[in-house]
């Protein structure tokens, strides 16, 4: 397959940026230092993942320069983490790159949320890491994202879980689209390809990031875990991920929007991962769907009860819940 590389558009400009809800300033960050970032920034398309016919758009932001080693010996500073440090990002429902968004009713009210602009928030989040954001691999009605190469599920992306498999899932999906998407974007010391050595690059260290309907593969994964680090070929990669991140966790199922499941989560617990649970009212306080307070306290409750590595938060508690708001826990994690 060849190593397809598209280009990146530029940013909206700043003229429009107050026009439509989601690009005003205490929305989205400003542009002023984006055009170094965006000129780093690639879409590598349909990189195969694990399986036949299972590929994902990608997009890679690379650091503006090396990390420098970091005198801080916390996995979940904010600083570079070394040279081969990469997040990856799982996005939510309505996002997608911004020339797809921007022909979309809903979409185009969001701009300032699209794959692009969540990259360049992320490289400066995390400065000195490689950024990936992985594009679902389907949006249903242009709205509804679905992680079908990672978890079963319906059209509008409500998983259905599933263990550990050696052949299929989101661990293997995930190291397959990483091994290859480092040798299309000529990365140094990329992973071995699904299937060659189970070892990682040196120094190669992974933090996860879920936002909304995202937050299913990584739920999927907390699933996986006990398989995945009793498999041999996998668990140098499982034990390379030092942070994950949950970012207001949603999706359209009746129940399941967070793990609650405790042998899954004293696996997640004893993984040694900092575990990051960052909320805001829009899912953890709707009436019309309860249920997502509750596991999400459960959640909490549960994972400090078993000794993790545990941060949470609830932003903008004190405002109405909104879906602008819903968008800023990227911004403001």
């Amino acid at each position: 397959m060849s190593a397809a590389v598209a280009a990146v558009p530029p940013p909206p400009s700043s003229s429009s940026a107050s026009e439509s809800p989601g690009r005003g300033p205490s929305a989205a960050p400003g542009t002023g230092s984006e055009g170094p970032q965006r000129r780093r920034l690639q879409r590598l398309v349909a990189v195969p993942g694990r399986g036949p016919g299972r590929v994902n758009d990608l997009l890679v932001l690379r650091p503006a320069e090396p990390a420098a080693p970091s005198s801080s010996s916390s996995s979940s500073s904010q600083d570079g983490g070394g040279c081969n440090a990469h997040v990856v990002f799982f996005h939510g429902d309505i996002q997608n790159l911004r020339d797809e968004m921007a022909v979309q009713p809903e979409g185009a009210k969001w701009l300032s949320w699209s794959l692009e602009q969540v990259a360049l928030i992320l490289g400066r989040r995390f400065p000195g890491r490689t950024v990936w954001v992985v594009r679902a691999s389907s949006m249903y009605l242009h709205m509804f994202s679905s992680y079908h190469n990672f978890v079963e599920g319906n059209l509008f992306g409500a998983p259905e879980h599933g263990p550990y498999s050696a052949d299929f899932g989101a661990f293997q999906h995930l190291r397959g689209l990483l091994s290859h998407g480092m040798e299309r974007a000529s990365l140094p010391d990329p992973l071995p390809p699904p299937g060659g050595a189970s070892a990682v690059p040196p120094g190669f260290s992974l933090t996860l990031v879920g936002f909304s309907k995202g937050c299913v593969v990584l739920n999927q994964m907390v699933y996986e875990l006990a398989g995945a680090r009793a498999d041999p070929q996998m668990a140098p990669f499982v034990e390379s991920i030092s942070d994950i991140y949950w970012l207001d966790g949603g999706h359209p199922g009746g129940s399941g929007t967070w793990v609650t499941d405790t042998p899954a989560l004293r696996e997640l617990a004893s993984s040694g991962a900092s575990i990051h649970a960052h909320v805001t009212p829009y899912e953890v306080r709707d009436p019309m769907r309860a249920w997502v307070g509750r596991e999400h306290a459960t959640f909490v409750k549960t994972l400090g009860e078993l000794g993790a590595r545990l941060t949470q938060k609830v932003h903008f508690e004190d405002e109405p819940p909104s879906i602008g708001n819903h968008f800023r826990v990227i911004q403001e994690f």
